[in-house]
C-alpha cells in the first residue's frame, strides 16, 4: 500500500514517518485532528528506486558539500514523474475527503520528532494544495529529504543518509481564523508546571515561521489530576488548569492567508493587530486539550494548533527536545531591596550549598543566632545557593535605637563597604523595630548567662559525644531507628553546640572589637597586633589546630587515627554535608603531610618568632603606660580567652556537622536513595525515614538546580537589591565586589587597599589562587592572594610571604590566623583578585593595609 488512512494502525514510524505516526496516534485517541491520510515511504522507496535515482542521490550526498549536493538532487526529482500506481492511489485517497478539497501537504520523515532530535523545519509544507497540483507537491516533500540543511542536520546527529526515508502526510486545510503552537512545559524555563501558548490571525505558518510577533500566554497548571507533583518522573495527570500568570499581546503585522494559489502573507487589520486572539475560556479549552495531548505521549509536547469558528484542532504534536532541565530559583535576594553581605559566615561557607546543608544552616542560624531575625524580615538568606548575610537589618536596628556611631564595628565584622554606599533600610517603622528588638534583647541576654555557664561541660565532652553519635548512626538498622536517634540525640547535641557558640561569641559584649580599637589608639598599629597574638599560648587555637596537627603528624607524634579524629573535622568545605571531611580523604592527608615536609617546623618557627615580638611589644608598652600594664593585660587575656572559646565553639559546630553529614549518609543507604538526600531538606530526608518517599521526587530538579549555580563563578561580596545570578554572570563587565541593582556604583578602584588584617611589610611574588584545592601552587615565599580564606586553607599560610584577600576583615579568618604566625596580611580589599595577577610583585603592608604594585 502507497496510502494509508490517517487514523491507520499500521501509521507507524517506518511507514508514516514521525510527523505521520504522531498524526494517526491523535487521531485514533479520538483528539480532534483534521481528516487526510499518509502517502507512506512505500511510496518513497519505490520513486528513488528507479533509474538509479537513490545511487545517484548518495553519490551526490557524499561526494559534494550539503549547497552544492542539495539542488542536483532536486534536479533529479523534478525530471521524474510519480508512478502511475502511486498517483492512483494518491488522488483517490484525496477524493475521499471530499470533491477538491484544498490540503496541506506536509514532509514526515522517519529520522523525524523524535524524542532527541526533532528536525523541526528541515523538510517542506505546502498549503492549499488542489488538483494535479498534489502530486507535484508530493515529489516536492520527497525532494526536500535533501535540502541542504537537511543533510547537515542529519550529519550533525550522526544519523546515516542511506537510513532515512520520507513519508507525507496529506490533511485537509483547514479555513482557520487564528493559529499557533503551544508547549506542555515552558521551553524557556524549564518549568513542567506551566503550558506556553503562542497565538497569532490566520494560518499558523507565519508563527512557526517567525514571521510575527505572537501573543504568548502562560498557564498554571496542577499536575497529576489529584494535586501531586509528578514533574520529576517524566509523566503526569492531565491535572487542573488554574490560572493565567502571565499575558504578552504581541503587535501581529502579518497573517497567512489562503489564496486560490496557494497562501499568502498579507497585513492584519489595524483593529486586530494588538488584540488577544483567544479569549480566558478559549485558553482554558486549549491548555485542557494541551494536557490530553501529554498524557497520551507521557512527555512534554510541542502543538501546532489551529481554530476554526471557536473549534480546535491539531495540526502536528512532537515531543519537545532538549527540554531545559526543570529548576527552582533559590533567590532571597526576591525579597526585597536590601544590603547582603558575603562576608563573615560567607567566608566559612563558600560554596554553593546543598538543599540538606542549606536547611542545617537555617538550623544554626536560628540556635546561634537567635536574635538575627525581626518579625517579617531575616538576617540571612541563600541567593543562587550561597550564604549571605542581610546588613539593611543590622543597619536598620542600629539607627532605630540611635546607635549610627556604632556601625564601624559592623566593619570588623563584615568588611568595609564602598564609600557613599546608601544602605537601603527596611521598610519599616522606627517604632516598629524597637518593639520587635526590645523583647529579643533581654531574651538574649539571659539565654547567653545560661548557655555560657554550660559552655565548659559542652566543650570538654564534645568530642567524645559526636565520635559516640558516628558510631551509633552507623549501628541503625532500621530507618524508624535512625529518624529516633535524631530527635533523641543528633538534633539536641547540634542544638547545645550552636548555642554554645552563640555564647562565646557574645561574652564580653563588644571586648573584641574595643579592646584592640583602645590598644592601637595607645601603641599603633604594628605593637597592638603583637599584643593581641598569643590566644594559642594557654591552649591550642582551632583555627591552627589543622597545620599544628599536620605537623605532629609529620614528626610521628601522632598517627593518622588520632589526627583524624582530632583534627579532620576542619576544612575548606567543613559546613557543606555532602563533601568528604578531611578526616575521611586519605589523600588530602597524603597531600598536606607532603607540604609540611617542606617547610618542617616553619610553624613553630612563625609562632616563637611572634613570641619575641609579642614580649618586645608588651616591654614598650611597659616602658610607656607602667600603671596601665596590670589592667592591659587582664583585658587582653580577656580578648584571649574569647577568641580561643570562640574558635573552640565554632569548631565543635562544625564537628557536629560530620555527625550530620554521617547521619544523611546512613539514611540514604537505609532508605536505598543514596547521596540523592543531600538534595533534600533534612524535613524531608526525616519524611523519608518514616516511610513518605514523596519528596524524593524533588530530587532531579534539586540536583539540577545546584549544579547550575555551582557552574557559575562566585559571586560578589556585596549585592545590593534584586540579583541575578545567571545574568551577572553573563555580563563581560561583572564585578566580584559589588553589585548594585540600583545602577551607578563606585568604579573598581586602581589600587588595592582594605583592612589592616597584620601588620608587617614585605615584598614578593603574586600567586592568586581561586581555591585550597589548588594550595600547591603555592611556593614557599610567595605573597597569598585569594577571594577569601577559611580554615581549609591554614595549613597554606605558613608557606606564604603574606596574604592578601577581597573578602575579610579584622575579625575574619585570614586575619586571625596571620597574625598568630606573624604574617603580614591585608583583608577585604574587594578588587585584589582583579587587579593582580600570578607573577606580579608586590608589596603588602599590613599595618597601613595596603598593595603597592612593584615595576618588573
Amino acid at each position: 500500500m502507497k496510502t494509508l488512512p490517517l487514523d491507520d494502525e499500521a501509521a507507524d514510524l517506518a511507514l508514516a514517518g514521525g510527523k505521520g505516526a504522531s498524526l494517526a496516534r491523535l487521531a485514533r485517541a479520538g483528539l480532534p485532528v483534521p481528516g487526510g491520510f499518509h502517502v507512506t515511504t512505500d511510496a518513497y522507496r519505490d520513486f528513488v528506486s528507479r533509474d538509479g535515482l537513490n545511487e545517484q542521490i548518495m553519490e551526490a550526498v557524499s561526494g559534494m558539500p550539503p549547497e552544492q549536493a542539495s539542488p542536483r538532487i532536486a534536479a533529479l526529482f523534478s525530471e521524474r514523474e510519480i508512478p502511475a500506481e502511486t498517483a492512483a492511489e494518491i488522488r483517490a485517497a484525496h477524493a475521499r475527503l471530499g470533491e477538491d478539497v484544498p490540503v496541506a501537504v506536509r514532509s514526515s520523515a522517519t529520522a523525524e520528532d523524535l524524542p532527541d532530535m526533532s528536525f523541526a523545519g528541515q523538510q517542506d509544507t505546502y498549503l492549499n494544495i488542489r488538483g494535479d497540483g498534489l502530486l507535484d507537491a508530493v515529489r516536492r516533500c520527497w525532494a526536500s529529504l535533501w535540502t541542504a540543511r537537511a543533510i547537515a542536520y542529519r550529519a550533525a546527529n550522526g544519523v546515516p543518509q542511506d537510513d532515512v526515508t520520507l513519508a507525507v502526510v496529506v490533511q485537509e486545510l483547514v479555513a482557520a481564523d487564528a493559529a499557533g503552537v503551544l508547549f506542555t512545559a515552558n521551553p524557556v524555563t524549564g518549568a513542567r508546571d506551566q503550558i506556553v501558548i503562542n497565538a497569532s490571525w490566520g494560518l499558523g505558518e507565519a508563527v512557526v515561521g517567525g514571521q510575527v510577533t505572537p501573543d504568548t500566554v502562560i498557564v498554571a497548571r496542577t499536575r497529576g489530576g489529584k494535586g501531586e507533583n509528578n514533574e520529576n518522573n517524566g509523566n503526569s495527570g492531565i491535572g487542573d488548569i488554574d490560572d493565567i500568570v502571565e499575558e504578552h499581546v504581541g503587535d501581529k503585522t502579518v497573517m497567512t492567508v489562503r489564496t486560490p494559489g496557494g497562501t499568502r502573507e498579507e497585513p492584519v487589520p489595524e483593529d486586530l493587530r494588538h488584540r488577544p486572539v483567544l479569549d480566558p475560556a478559549q485558553v482554558t479549552r486549549l491548555a485542557r486539550l494541551a494536557t490530553e495531548i501529554e498524557e497520551l505521549y507521557g512527555t512534554p509536547m510541542d502543538v501546532e494548533w489551529v481554530r476554526r469558528e471557536g473549534t480546535f484542532l491539531i495540526v502536528q504534536a512532537r515531543p519537545i527536545t532538549r527540554l531545559r532541565q526543570q529548576v527552582e530559583e533559590w533567590n532571597d535576594s526576591l525579597t526585597g531591596d536590601y544590603l547582603w553581605t558575603g562576608a563573615n559566615l560567607g567566608e566559612a561557607i563558600p560554596d554553593v550549598m546543598t538543599p540538606s546543608t542549606w536547611s542545617l544552616v537555617q538550623i544554626f542560624i536560628g540556635e546561634a543566632m537567635s536574635t538575627s531575625a525581626l518579625p517579617g524580615f531575616t538576617m540571612v538568606g541563600n541567593i543562587g545557593g550561597r550564604f549571605y548575610m542581610n546588613l539593611s537589618v543590622v543597619f536598620s536596628v542600629a539607627r532605630a535605637l540611635g546607635m549610627r556611631r556604632r556601625l564601624g564595628a559592623v566593619e570588623q565584622v563584615f568588611g568595609r563597604l564602598p564609600r557613599g554606599l546608601d544602605v537601603p533600610l527596611l521598610p519599616a517603622s522606627r517604632r516598629q523595630i524597637i518593639r520587635s528588638v526590645l523583647p529579643l534583647a533581654f531574651t538574649l541576654r539571659r539565654r547567653i548567662t545560661a548557655n555560657a555557664a554550660r559552655m565548659p561541660g559542652f566543650l570538654a565532652t564534645a568530642r567524645r559525644r559526636c565520635e559516640e553519635l558516628r558510631g551509633r548512626i552507623a549501628a541503625t538498622a532500621t530507618t524508624g531507628e535512625l529518624a529516633g536517634l535524631w530527635e533523641a540525640e543528633l538534633l539536641p547535641y547540634f542544638v547545645e553546640a550552636c548555642q554554645t557558640l552563640e555564647a562565646a561569641g557574645r561574652q564580653g559584649g563588644n571586648t573584641l572589637v574595643m579592646t584592640r580599637a583602645r590598644l592601637r589608639e595607645m601603641v599603633g598599629e604594628t605593637d597592638a597586633e603583637a599584643i593581641l597574638t598569643g590566644a594559642n599560648a594557654d591552649g591550642e587555637l582551632a583555627s591552627l589546630g589543622t597545620i599544628v596537627g599536620l605537623e605532629k603528624l609529620a614528626a610521628k607524634e601522632i598517627d593518622r587515627e588520632t589526627f583524624a579524629r582530632l583534627y579532620g573535622h576542619r576544612g575548606a568545605h567543613e559546613f557543606e554535608v555532602s563533601i568528604p571531611r578531611p578526616g575521611e580523604d586519605p589523600r588530602w592527608i597524603d597531600a598536606q603531610l607532603a607540604a609540611v615536609s617542606e617547610s618542617s617546623g616553619h610553624t613553630g618557627a612563625l609562632l616563637d618568632r611572634q613570641r619575641e615580638a609579642r614580649e618586645a611589644a608588651w616591654r614598650r608598652f611597659g616602658e610607656r603606660y607602667p600603671r596601665k600594664v596590670a589592667g592591659t593585660r587582664l583585658r587582653v587575656a580577656r580578648w584571649n580567652a574569647i577568641v580561643r572559646d570562640r574558635e573552640s565553639a565554632r569548631s565543635e559546630v562544625i564537628r557536629a556537622f560530620w555527625a550530620l553529614r554521617s547521619f544523611v549518609l546512613r539514611a540514604g543507604e537505609l532508605t536505598g536513595h543514596g547521596d540523592d538526600l543531600f538534595f533534600l531538606s533534612i524535613q524531608e530526608i526525616l519524611a523519608v525515614l518514616r516511610g513518605d518517599d514523596a519528596p524524593a521526587e524533588k530530587v532531579a530538579v534539586r540536583r539540577a538546580t545546584y549544579e547550575r549555580y555551582a557552574a557559575l563563578p562566585a559571586y560578589p561580596t556585596l549585592i545590593v537589591g534584586r540579583f541575578d545570578p545567571e545574568r551577572w554572570a553573563a555580563d563581560p563587565g561583572r564585578r566580584g565586589d559589588i553589585f548594585d541593582a540600583r545602577g551607578g556604583g563606585a568604579p573598581v578602584s586602581d589600587t588595592v587597599t582594605g583592612f589592616p588584617g597584620a601588620p608587617g611589610v614585605v615584598e614578593g611574588v603574586v600567586r592568586v589562587i581561586a581555591g585550597p584545592e589548588d594550595g600547591d601552587r603555592l611556593a614557599p615565599g610567595e605573597i597569598l592572594v585569594t577571594t577569601l580564606t577559611n580554615i581549609g586553607w591554614t595549613p597554606m599560610f605558613p608557606r606564604a610571604a603574606a596574604v592578601v584577600t577581597d573578602m575579610g576583615a579584622p575579625l575574619s579568618h585570614a586575619s586571625i590566623v596571620a597574625r598568630e604566625l606573624g604574617i603580614p596580611a591585608v583583608v577585604g580589599t574587594g578588587n585584589a583578585t582583579m587587579r593582580l595577577r600570578d607573577g606580579d610583585r608586590i608589596r603588602v603592608d599590613g599595618e597601613r593595609g595596603t598593595v603597592e604594585l612593584l615595576e618588573p
